[in-house]
């Protein structure tokens, strides 16, 4: 796979507790964010690759669900999740 595991353990080390703590609704969002950065660029470059847009746009629908539930819960981490990947405008 193109992530390798020091990568993932990285994102979860910077955005979650530790760099074990995959289940931390901001690790996830910052790894879905990597991995969509990752699919924009290969269909850039591959625009009829149609199983990797598929992929791009439930990666996007994860996210945003991941996003959503986060703000209900705890809107102060909503956005500092949001501002730290630059998410909004």
């Amino acid at each position: 796979m193109y992530l390798a595991k020091e990568k993932k353990e990285e994102i979860f080390e910077k955005h979650g507790k530790s760099k074990t703590d995959t289940g931390s609704a901001e690790g996830q969002i910052a790894l879905f964010t990597y991995r969509i950065a990752h699919l924009s660029e290969h269909l850039k470059s591959n625009r009829k690759d149609y199983n990797s847009e598929r992929s791009l746009v439930r990666l996007v629908g994860k996210r945003r669900s991941l996003l959503d539930y986060l703000m209900k819960k705890d809107i102060m981490r909503y956005r500092a999740i949001i501002k730290e990947l630059g998410l909004r405008k």
